[in-house]
């Protein structure tokens, strides 16, 4: 007697869903799931935009040498971050917004800025140097074109440079005060330190997004 083949669907399989069919139909669900959320956080930063912080400069002067020690470090986390990442990962751009490597190069590019206004608290004054808001030395410098290696080096000596210059000053140097052009408020040396250490945070907090996205 001949006897139609039962066919095996999800609705009468009893394998309990251990079969090689439902493992690999499990599978692409979970890969498919995981790709939106990867899309997901790809598309949306977590990262605070820099232009809308608000900073409380109410901590004591004395609290420099920590800060200094934050600015010392910027380039060994920045390493660690970029350390196994491929070059394709580096220069990927989330639509036409920087990529990570060029978040590495922004943090190199801005550190004349940093040095000048710390010339700017030597000197005295009303108000410190001025920012390019436009950002448009990073814009123009095409680090997806550097070696990333080369980005990282010349960021280091730049930023010991600064921490050097920072260190040999008067204590009484960290309390003296200028306004910010943009924040409209008076910074003293040790706040400057500080917005510095800030604006290092942000960009390496782009850089892992961006990298933990791929």
């Amino acid at each position: 007697m001949w006897c139609k083949p039962l066919r095996i669907s999800s609705r009468n399989c009893f394998c309990n869903n251990r079969c090689a069919r439902h493992r690999t139909a499990a599978a692409g669900k979970f890969w498919t799931a995981r790709q939106v959320v990867v899309n997901l956080r790809f598309a949306m930063s977590q990262v605070p935009k820099w232009f809308e912080r608000k900073f409380d400069f109410s901590f004591p002067t004395e609290l420099h040498p920590n800060l200094c020690i934050r600015l010392r470090g910027a380039p060994a986390r920045l390493e660690e971050l970029v350390r196994e990442c491929s070059c394709e990962v580096l220069v990927r751009k989330r639509e036409d917004k920087w990529s990570a490597q060029e978040h590495a190069g922004h943090l190199l590019d801005v550190e004349p800025l940093w040095m000048a206004r710390v010339k700017d608290f030597v000197v005295g004054g009303s108000e410190l140097t001025v920012a390019d808001l436009s950002n448009r030395k990073t814009h123009e410098a095409n680090h997806n074109a550097r070696s990333i290696a080369e980005i990282l080096a010349d960021f280091r000596k730049a930023r010991l440079r600064l921490v050097n210059c920072v260190q040999e000053k008067d204590p009484a140097l960290f309390g003296r005060s200028l306004l910010h052009p943009r924040l409209k408020k008076p910074m003293r040396l040790v706040d400057h330190l500080y917005f510095v250490a800030e604006h290092d945070d942000h960009h390496l907090a782009w850089i892992w997004e961006l990298i933990d996205a791929h």
